[in-house]
């Protein structure tokens, strides 16, 4: 009689696949029309946000299908910030857009003669803040810019 011995195939694991979303840390600045309002380092991942007047979308930079899977980003380590400081923000959210417009960071508005501009490394983001990937080491501005 012979003895039969059966064994699962083996699975081949993906070689270098790395979390698209892990936490990164950047450097992040609100610049405020009389002064800086926050400058810290923050430690932020790709998440959903919610905000008084948008409510709760993903801001995690699938949105817009600007990335296949999760990252970390802008609107998102703003958010970070705000619950990890202490401090608030609000924004509208824009389903033509997938995205929020980021309208007022602690209390200060752009009363429609000014907006809160994101920028990255000193460039202006061609894209949302929950569109645009953010890397460790990334420097995150909120400018508040006059029209």
């Amino acid at each position: 009689m012979g003895l039969a011995l059966a064994s699962a195939p083996a699975v081949a694991q993906p070689q270098g696949v790395t979390d698209t979303n892990a936490p990164v840390k950047v450097g992040l600045t609100v610049q405020g029309p009389d002064g800086l309002l926050f400058n810290g380092k923050i430690r932020t991942k790709g998440h959903d946000v919610t905000t008084a007047t948008g409510g709760t979308h993903r801001c995690d930079g699938t949105n817009g299908g600007a990335h296949p899977t999760a990252v970390p980003t802008p609107t998102a380590a703003l958010d970070d910030a705000a619950r990890k400081r202490g401090f608030t923000w609000d924004g509208t959210w824009y389903a033509s857009f997938d995205d929020f417009s980021v309208d007022t960071i602690k209390s200060v508005s752009g009363g429609g003669v000014a907006y809160w501009n994101i920028s990255v490394n000193g460039t202006s983001t061609p894209v949302g803040g929950c569109q645009f990937e953010l890397n460790a080491g990334d420097q995150v501005a909120f400018t508040w810019t006059a029209f």
